[in-house]
């Protein structure tokens, strides 16, 4: 799942280098952080937040799949 969402995101911004994807288990199920360059905050997040919306959809419905909870967080440094 991590690497899926890594993907995704490093072929949306800018600075691709500079993304980093962590996930961290927690009692509801997985966390995946994700840390970009400041300039490419905007471009995950989307317009009203539509990117970021879709990729917590996504990532939720292949959990779903394999029988876990997923969550996305945008984290800033």
């Amino acid at each position: 799942m991590e690497e899926f969402v890594a993907y995704l995101v490093k072929n949306m911004v800018n600075a691709p280098e500079q993304v980093d994807v962590r996930a961290v288990e927690s009692q509801k199920g997985w966390m995946i952080e994700i840390r970009v360059a400041p300039e490419d905050v905007g471009k995950v997040v989307g317009r009203k937040g539509n990117v970021i919306r879709s990729l917590r959809t996504l990532a939720g419905t292949i959990g779903a799949r394999i029988g876990c909870k997923v969550q996305l967080e945008i984290v800033q440094p």
